[in-house]
């Protein structure tokens, strides 16, 4: 494993071997089951290229109102448990006293991508947002505490973890492309994108 830095996102190289990634696919397979990927709209109306779904108390939400969290699924059932094996992740990186409230989970297909964005619809923004990826390299890109200006980028790989906390809790982010079938980890290629979040 590898570990840098860039504009304070801390970045964990092959953090997740390829056993540990295959059993974590299992367990997001049974989330899926439980509260199937949709796809949100933009404020604008337009639908998002990722689809999604969430675990924990709360899970992410948006539509033409604009982003939310909310504690049950689009189609009426409570979100599914984080997974015991994304927990162990968080406790050992970020806190062993407090568990995140919302793992969301995206999935990006071929030609999928996330504009940047600010994560701060949560209520607290001293706790760290804890990225992990699986499958397909996605090109990460990271920006400023305010839009434009040179950015970064830095392609992630299946199994890297990413810290976001402290200077980097509001700077911009996003993911430019993946690169669709450069993985083997799921059978019909794409990338999966965990991101845990303390809520309230």
């Amino acid at each position: 494993m590898a570990e840098i830095d860039i504009r304070g996102f801390r970045i964990l190289q092959g953090y997740l071997e390829g056993a540990a990634q295959e059993s974590l696919v299992q367990d997001l397979r049974q989330v899926i089951l439980a509260a199937p990927l949709f796809s949100p709209l933009t404020p604008y109306g337009k639908p998002m290229s990722v689809r999604m779904t969430s675990a924990g108390r709360y899970g992410w939400y948006a539509d033409r109102r604009g982003y939310c969290y909310r504690p049950r699924h689009p189609q009426g059932g409570p979100w599914p448990p984080i997974p015991e094996a994304i927990l162990q992740i968080w406790r050992a990186l970020v806190s062993a006293e407090r568990d995140p409230d919302c793992c969301l989970i995206n999935f990006y297909g071929e030609g999928a991508r996330m504009g940047m964005h600010q994560d701060r619809d949560e209520a607290d923004f001293t706790w760290p947002v804890l990225s992990v990826s699986l499958g397909d390299e996605g090109l990460f890109r990271i920006g400023n505490e305010t839009r434009g200006g040179k950015t970064e980028s830095i392609w992630l790989n299946s199994g890297d973890v990413v810290v976001m906390g402290g200077a980097a809790r509001l700077t911009y982010h996003g993911v430019d492309r993946i690169r669709f079938g450069s993985s083997r980890l799921l059978p019909k290629g794409g990338r999966i994108n965990l991101t845990c979040r303390v809520v309230d």
